[in-house]
């Protein structure tokens, strides 16, 4: 098979694949916040209203939920890559400057991963692609009974 050719087949599954990734990082996420939150997976709860922890599990928690079905994706990651880097130079860059050293790969990871939400979308599989019905142009003007909105 031609370079060509694969490069089209591969690129002709970026949004699915994009969506797939989307998903597992909000479920990832979600679990992360559910485990703060609520003292899920032999994790202890953090207790309500402890700053930071708490406050960023709720944010973990609802940001995780809304990128995993894809509603406010944008936004969602915007902010949950906010609180990685948030987490990663206040809780793990004190222990050195690398991840590996400082126990920081997860927070890294997650803000790279939400950062490219941002930028990339939501992908396949998502509500907000549900809104839209297949061929037509995001943002453009809908047609409601021969006018235009």
């Amino acid at each position: 098979m031609s370079t060509a050719r694969l490069n089209d087949r591969l690129a002709a599954r970026q949004p699915l694949v994009l969506g797939l990734f989307r998903i597992v990082l909000g479920l990832l996420f979600t679990s992360e916040g559910a485990a703060t939150v609520f003292g899920l997976l032999d994790r202890p709860a953090s207790p309500v209203g402890e700053w930071p922890f708490w406050y960023a599990g709720v944010i973990e928690l609802v940001a995780g939920a809304l990128v995993l079905v894809g509603a406010l994706t944008r936004g969602a990651a915007f902010l949950a890559s906010g609180i990685m880097a948030f987490a990663y130079f206040t809780e793990h860059q004190k222990d050195g400057l690398f991840p590996l050293q400082n126990g920081g790969l997860a927070p890294a990871l997650f803000c790279w991963g939400f950062l490219l939400l941002v930028f990339f979308g939501p992908g396949a599989l998502s509500l907000a692609g549900r809104e839209r019905r297949p061929g037509t142009v995001p943002g453009a003007p809908r047609r409601v009974r021969g006018r235009v909105s």
